[in-house]
């Protein structure tokens, strides 16, 4: 069974530690689900139930990596500013508490120059600058466009980093934990599927594959799923046309089919996943 381990990682806590004190109560506290009460003023007023169950087994499974942010509005009573997706995939799960940080009144300028300042630590890890601008984007209400300049970044490295928090949060942790790299981590999030995605964290960390083989896997991947892509597809005679239709029926996916002139060529079945590829094998043992 799973161990659960904090998935913030020491350098988060690091990070706030001086808003900390000049803003007490701004840390990452375990709060009770039963304290707190929706923002009336959330804009979102439906959420996607699909969504909202996985990400309720992931925070069963791994826990919260992203706190929710709360304003104390009386004692033992909060309000969410942001975070509302997360409270209730916490609530679905049956958790009785949360980690959030708890922000008072009026304490916005202080927690910017905590937060700016301490962002350039070097001990933090991507998914912890990520979270740090994603936090002053909803509460502050900054745009990337006016984040990047109070950070003295470029709006580009931002948004990378931003697009690093839709990743699965087991490849989130995986960032944290540094079992890859921020270089992966860019990479594997050009692939759109969630599952793929986990499917290639896998890979990399069972086969340490470097950023450029991973850079290369995704490539194959997207070129394979593009039906816009350019590669154009060899002329087969219809007999093996109709033969590279019945093969890719017989294992549900497209099959690659290359002929020379000379008549010579070789068949390539892709699969996503190491599940993927035990379908395809029982498929051939089963031709036997």
């Amino acid at each position: 069974m799973m161990v659960k381990r904090n998935a913030l990682g020491r350098g988060l806590g690091a990070l706030i530690d001086d808003a900390e004190k000049v803003q007490k109560g701004a840390g990452i506290s375990e709060v009770g689900l039963s304290k707190i009460e929706a923002n009336p003023f959330q804009p979102r007023s439906k959420f996607d139930e699909e969504a909202l169950k996985e990400l309720s087994s992931s925070i069963k499974e791994i826990g919260l990596i992203q706190p929710i942010t709360l304003r104390k509005v009386a004692e033992d009573k909060y309000q969410i500013i942001a975070g509302e997706r997360r409270f209730r995939a916490s609530q679905m799960a049956g958790m009785e508490t949360i980690p959030a940080y708890v922000r008072k009144a009026k304490d916005d300028g202080m927690l910017e120059m905590a937060l700016v300042e301490n962002i350039q630590r070097e001990d933090l890890d991507s998914i912890e600058i990520a979270l740090s601008y994603q936090r002053l984007i909803d509460e502050l209400e900054y745009t990337q466009e006016e984040l990047s300049s109070r950070v003295g970044k470029k709006r580009s490295t931002i948004a990378n980093y931003l697009r690093l928090l839709k990743l699965p949060a087991i490849v989130q942790k995986g960032l944290i934990d540094k079992e890859i790299s921020m270089g992966h981590a860019r990479a594997i999030i050009n692939i759109d599927d969630p599952d793929t995605q986990i499917a290639i964290y896998e890979q990399i960390v069972k086969h340490a594959y470097s950023v450029r083989k991973v850079e290369e896997l995704v490539r194959n991947l997207s070129s394979e799923e593009d039906p816009k892509s350019t590669k154009k597809s060899p002329k087969f005679p219809k007999a093996f046309t109709g033969v590279k239709k019945q093969l890719d029926q017989v294992f549900n996916t497209r099959i690659d089919f290359s002929m020379n002139e000379k008549g010579k060529g070789k068949i390539t079945i892709p699969f996503k996943s190491e599940k993927d590829l035990e379908r395809i094998v029982k498929i051939i043992e089963n031709q036997k």
